[in-house]
């Protein structure tokens, strides 16, 4: 049974984002997958960057055009989780970041939200004709190498990023 949607963000979603964004503050949580709004001084600033680097020819310095979805609840609209899925890979990302980025709320963790977000995006994959997607995780995020395996991730290697360990998986579509 399908529990999420994904949606675009839009200037109305200002209260459901920044009420997301207060929670990962609170709890000193990554903000992964969510085009840099935890470092946005302000939501229009995080928005114009949003909009900005969903298209090739306006994508910011240093950066890949990417699409980024608040994943809501199907039954209330509630903002679950955030993904981006980037439309190709850097050098840093193809060492690194990978092509999809995620976060759950900490208070919706554990009930398998983020197998599905993946799954989802997985298939937005497809219609972008990646065929290949790297995914990476930190060593120790135990359950975002379960949720990239639980999608058919492979792990390829890992990688010294000096401060951690950053594991690199791939799912073939």
């Amino acid at each position: 049974m399908k529990r999420l949607n994904f949606i675009l963000p839009t200037l109305e979603d200002k209260k459901k984002l920044m009420d997301y964004k207060r929670e990962f503050i609170e709890n000193n949580d990554s903000m992964d997958g969510t085009a840099g709004l935890g470092s946005a001084e302000t939501f229009e600033e995080w928005y114009s960057a949003f909009c900005d680097n969903s298209k090739e020819e306006t994508v910011r310095d240093s950066l890949v055009p990417a699409t980024t979805y608040m994943a809501v609840s199907v039954s209330d609209g509630h903002l679950i989780g955030m993904i981006d899925i980037r439309h190709r890979l850097n050098d840093y990302l193809l060492n690194f970041g990978g092509h999809i980025g995620y976060s759950v709320r900490k208070s919706e963790r554990r009930q398998g939200y983020a197998t599905e977000m993946l799954g989802l995006a997985l298939k937005e994959c497809v219609k972008l004709g990646i065929k290949k997607v790297l995914i990476t995780c930190n060593k120790n995020n135990i359950g975002s190498a379960k949720t990239i395996v639980n999608n058919n991730g492979i792990l390829e290697n890992e990688v010294d990023e000096g401060n951690r360990i950053t594991q690199r998986y791939w799912v073939y579509l």
